[in-house]
């Protein structure tokens, strides 16, 4: 599977599961309109940005067109890419009508359309899952850290998401997929032991 550099900015979940279906890469939801009110997720996808640019790929209706103008005013400034789907009439298969359009959304697009629309975005395709500043942070760091797995983790993760301004309820998984694209290894480490972080 293609590693992606950029991370991938999605509308919904199944959006997301079917975009890491065709490529390995950070993927960020939107959660539809509600991006445009939550401040700390703007604020991490700008973050997000400056490090390694984002790529936004939303469905091709009238919602998905207006989703990606406001992120590209909001994020104005910011490395962002645009990757694109095609038109395509239908109905997605969990769905008992079709949307008000009659389009099919990123979630019903083959791995083969989702990688055709992020290579004519310009996407970085890395040979390697190691980012370019050092060893990756694993999960098994996050549990020896005491942010995963433990009766406190999910206290000490908020603490540490706080610190970071970075989203307060950002899951383990999603935390360590963030981390990686901020910090190196060592950095991390470094800003875990700080005596803030560890109340």
């Amino acid at each position: 599977m293609k590693r992606v550099k950029e991370v991938i900015v999605v509308e919904g979940r199944y959006d997301k599961n079917t975009v890491a279906g065709a490529v390995d890469a950070t993927i960020i939801e939107t959660s539809g309109f509600r991006i445009f009110s939550n401040k700390e997720k703007i604020a991490l996808l700008r973050k997000l940005a400056g490090k390694c640019g984002l790529i936004i790929l939303t469905d091709s209706d009238k919602s998905g067109f207006f989703i990606r103008g406001r992120l590209r005013g909001m994020l104005d400034g910011a490395n962002i890419k645009h990757a694109y789907i095609p038109d395509v009439s239908g109905k997605e298969r969990r769905k008992q009508e079709s949307s008000r359009e009659g389009k099919l959304g990123v979630e019903a697009m083959s791995s083969e359309v989702i990688i055709t629309a992020l290579m004519r975005a310009g996407a970085t395709f890395e040979t390697t899952a190691v980012n370019q500043c050092g060893n990756l942070i694993t999960k098994a760091d996050l549990f020896a850290s005491g942010l995963s797995g433990g009766a406190n983790s999910s206290k000490k993760r908020r603490a540490l998401n706080k610190h970071l301004q970075l989203p307060e309820r950002l899951t383990a998984n999603g935390l360590l997929d963030v981390l990686n694209i901020l910090y190196t290894r060592d950095e991390f480490f470094e800003i875990f032991q700080a005596r803030s972080i560890q109340k």
